[in-house]
């Protein structure tokens, strides 16, 4: 009996993931009035003294994903608010070294505009250029490094591309240096095995919604030992320690714990299960030519697959397979713009290419049904616009 596929195929896991159904029904026991719906700040009785258990237990969910302790980690809104915590809250702090910091053309929109933000109010920043696949060397931030360097901003894993960066080797570097480190983490926690006992980063951000938890929900990692003194971007009633004013989000911050804990359960298990499909998805491709993968196969994680098609638009294919087919040609948070990815021309691809480049992003809850239908509806496609816009240049095969 043949599989039913849902349509369409969800491959935009890069950009949200859905809800684990352990995680929506954690979440639904804190809403109601049978539920712990208590203000985690309410300390004077027992409905805030519930919220404020399922919190910290959901801090420490977090805290055994990350090996570090559970009072290095501020509940924030997301990795956005975090990055931009992070950032501010260390070249605006009271201990900031100096006005220069470092990071790559090719970060999350989150990080470049925090930083082109600081550059308005008169700090230096060095924007580091990454090998052609994707990646940016601890020799690139060395020689970087200046006497007045204040932070290094770096991501872990691209979301675009899904390469890694060595976060050890950089750790090395800069703690050298005596600076810090800010990693942005929202595509590799669930993802790959993150011990902050083992590299010692500083500062770190996640979000609940790219590992099968809630939108609106994220973590900032803050070292205890790094002799940090962030400026608080957000104030109000002193929550998480001043660093982040506002009613903790209880059920949101119980979906992140408790993605958490799964993610933590099954992480050997789903890397081997999304390398495998990410194999089936490319050998399903095979029977196109001029297809480029954009990124490193050898140093990404299983789960991002980003092609470029050559002789066809991205945007015609996003379009074409959109029935069929939920991919993207950027990171959501620039689909708005009709520019080649800023992450693409960052590693050299002409506005050519760029634009004819798709993101594949596979997840938990894709099948071996699903992969092989979007291969053979991909190639459909990208057969049938390649017939319409002839004539237009090609690259090398897959």
């Amino acid at each position: 009996m043949t599989a039913v596929v849902p349509m369409p195929v969800y491959l935009d896991n890069a950009a949200t993931t859905p809800v684990d159904p352990d995680v929506a029904a954690a979440m639904a026991e804190c809403l109601t009035t049978e539920g712990v719906f208590g203000n985690p700040a309410s300390r004077s009785h027992l409905y805030g003294w519930d919220a404020e258990e399922r919190v910290e237990q959901a801090r420490v969910e977090v805290a055994e994903l990350l090996n570090c302790d559970p009072r290095e980690l501020v509940w924030t809104s997301g990795a956005t608010e975090s990055d931009n915590l992070a950032i501010k809250g260390v070249l605006l702090g009271p201990r900031a070294r100096g006005r220069h910091l470092i990071t790559s053309r090719i970060e999350h929109k989150a990080v470049i505009d925090s930083c082109r933000w600081l550059e308005k109010q008169g700090f230096e920043v060095t924007w580091l250029t990454p090998e052609a696949n994707g990646a940016v060397t601890a020799a690139a931030v060395a020689e970087a490094l200046r006497p007045d360097t204040a932070l290094v901003s770096l991501m872990a894993v691209n979301n675009e591309l899904g390469v890694f960066n060595d976060i050890e080797a950089i750790t090395a570097v800069t703690r050298a240096a005596g600076i810090p480190l800010h990693v942005d983490a929202a595509q590799a926690l669930a993802k790959v095995a993150i011990d902050l006992a083992a590299v010692p980063v500083e500062l770190m951000s996640f979000s609940g919604h790219k590992i099968y938890g809630p939108k609106g929900i994220g973590v900032l990692y803050v070292r205890r030992d790094a002799g940090l003194a962030l400026e608080p971007q957000m104030h109000g009633g002193g929550h998480e320690r001043g660093l982040r004013s506002g009613t903790l989000a209880t059920h949101q911050i119980v979906g992140m714990g408790r993605a958490c804990a799964v993610a933590g359960a099954v992480l050997d298990a789903e890397i081997s299960r999304l390398r495998d499909l990410r194999g089936r998805f490319l050998a399903g491709l095979s029977a196109l030519d001029d297809v480029h993968l954009n990124g490193d196969a050898e140093r990404g994680v299983p789960g991002i697959v980003n092609l470029a098609f050559g002789g066809v638009d991205g945007e015609a294919l996003i379009l074409a397979l959109s029935a069929d087919v939920a991919c993207s040609t950027a990171s959501a948070c620039t689909s708005a713009t009709i520019e080649p990815s800023h992450v693409l021309r960052g590693i050299g691809l002409t506005d050519e290419l760029a634009h004819a480049s798709i993101r594949f992003s596979l997840g938990r809850f894709t099948t071996a049904e699903e992969v092989d239908f979007a291969a053979g509806r991909v190639v459909e496609t990208v057969t049938r616009l390649r017939a319409s816009f002839a004539g237009r240049p090609r690259r090398g095969a897959l």
